[in-house]
């Protein structure tokens, strides 16, 4: 399937190449399980609940889940498909 560029929200213009296969995986399992109104989810809860909806085969034992839950909600972020409400602590994300 090749590569994707994704961005970070929190480092505008800095783009960077991952696996297309995974991030469309994660993209979908992110939209699937987080809600359209606040509250939302923590990163946690977020890994929690996509860890497993994901292909096993794309991750193993749930290997480096994490990195890409983070990589694709920022990412996801800075296309403006999540919001995310600072104010809470921890911080929680929901579909814009």
């Amino acid at each position: 399937m090749g590569k994707i560029t994704v961005e970070n929200v929190n480092v505008p213009g800095h783009t960077a190449q991952v696996d297309a296969e995974k991030y469309e995986a994660m993209k979908k399992a992110i939209i699937k399980v987080t809600p359209k109104a606040a509250p939302g989810l923590t990163a946690a809860e977020m890994i929690e609940k996509v860890t497993p909806i994901l292909p096993s085969d794309l991750w193993p034992g749930g290997a480096k889940v994490g990195w890409w839950q983070k990589t694709v909600q920022l990412d996801l972020e800075a296309k403006g498909m999540l919001k995310r409400d600072a104010a809470a602590k921890p911080m929680r994300w929901y579909r814009a």
